[in-house]
């Protein structure tokens, strides 16, 4: 508790302390999107939960919807931040749209693939069916390239799109698919189950993009103080995140209410505090976003000689690191 007070008086009167607060103006309302209840999500969730947006001045609503679903809600203007992969994001802007990301969200992927429980070995998969949540997206990235570097290739098994992750835990338990990718705390539970944990995609070192958080040029145009204000307590999140585990793991409780079993919840946390999966001063991973394209190019061939730097907007983050910002974060508390 004295941590967190300590952080929290901090960020009341840290820089951009002449920003408007929750009790002497109008909060003003935002809408962003999420994918899933997963643990990249959790900076989100805090923000919310520890009055970071409010002390902000932001009112913010979170909607959970599909990746796809969200990015064109962005575009219309129903939404102002999404928390999205890159393929939906970079693949939207390939095609036309002004979508950017301002921050970088999560620096990897945090799937892992999940088998049945008498498949404990890549062997055993081969001549099998493998589970997706969609043609597109973070999820069948992370499922080729975790097949590819457990020596298996696209002949040897069936990739089908089944659904969100009710859908795949289900076909998984029937016995309608071996095996599938989940985030934690999916795939502690299931192992909870008896299923086998195959391969962790973090582990095998694939570089990617993954719940960053993106906005459209024309919106950090017209209204560049609200983004300047969201990129902020998105940042102050992920610090109590770091600092603070105990409102960490009590926020997922809440938020992942499915959940109650305590060690699920500390290893959902553990899964995503440490600075390789979420950084903490959330420059977009460029090396994430080259991922991305080198994927798209297969069938976007805009995507061939596109530039990582191409679909990112850093001023927001430069600003408060070049402050020292975002140093004094981490100064205001003692690291766990």
């Amino acid at each position: 508790m004295k941590i967190r007070t300590r952080l929290f008086a901090f960020l009341a009167f840290g820089w951009l302390s002449a920003l408007p607060m929750a009790a002497s103006a109008q909060l003003i309302k935002v809408t962003t999107s999420y994918v899933s209840d997963s643990a990249g999500v959790l900076p989100l969730w805090l923000a919310k939960e520890a009055g970071i947006f409010a002390r902000n001045g932001l009112d913010v609503q979170a909607v959970k919807v599909h990746a796809s679903v969200g990015v064109m809600a962005l575009m219309s203007g129903e939404l102002q931040f999404v928390l999205a992969a890159g393929p939906v994001v970079v693949d939207s802007a390939l095609r036309g749209s002004n979508a950017v990301y301002v921050a970088g969200g999560m620096s990897t992927l945090d799937f892992v693939l999940v088998t049945r429980p008498e498949i404990k070995t890549a062997e055993q998969l081969k001549g099998g069916t493998v589970g997706l949540s969609a043609f597109r997206g973070a999820n069948p990235t992370a499922t080729r390239f975790a097949l590819q570097k457990l020596g298996l290739a696209p002949k040897d098994v069936s990739l089908i799109v089944v659904g969100g992750t009710s859908e795949r835990i289900a076909s998984l338990r029937l016995g309608k698919i071996q095996g599938t990718l989940f985030s934690p705390p999916q795939h502690i539970t299931a192992q909870r189950e008896g299923f086998n944990a195959l391969a962790d995609v973090a582990e095998l070192g694939l570089p990617f993009l993954h719940t960053g958080l993106a906005t459209t040029r024309a919106f950090i145009r017209d209204k560049p103080e609200i983004v300047r204000r969201y990129v902020k307590s998105h940042l102050e999140a992920i610090a109590v995140m770091k600092t603070d585990r105990e409102l960490s793991i009590k926020t997922l409780g809440k938020y992942l209410g499915q959940i109650k079993d305590r060690d699920v919840l500390e290893k959902t946390y553990a899964a995503a505090a440490p600075d390789n999966r979420i950084s903490r001063k959330q420059y977009p991973y460029l090396a994430g976003l080259q991922t991305v394209l080198d994927l798209l190019a297969e069938e976007n061939p805009k995507a061939k000689n596109a530039k990582p730097e191409d679909f990112v907007d850093n001023r927001f983050i430069k600003e408060l690191d070049d402050s020292g910002y975002i140093d004094n974060l981490y100064k205001a508390t003692p690291r766990p």
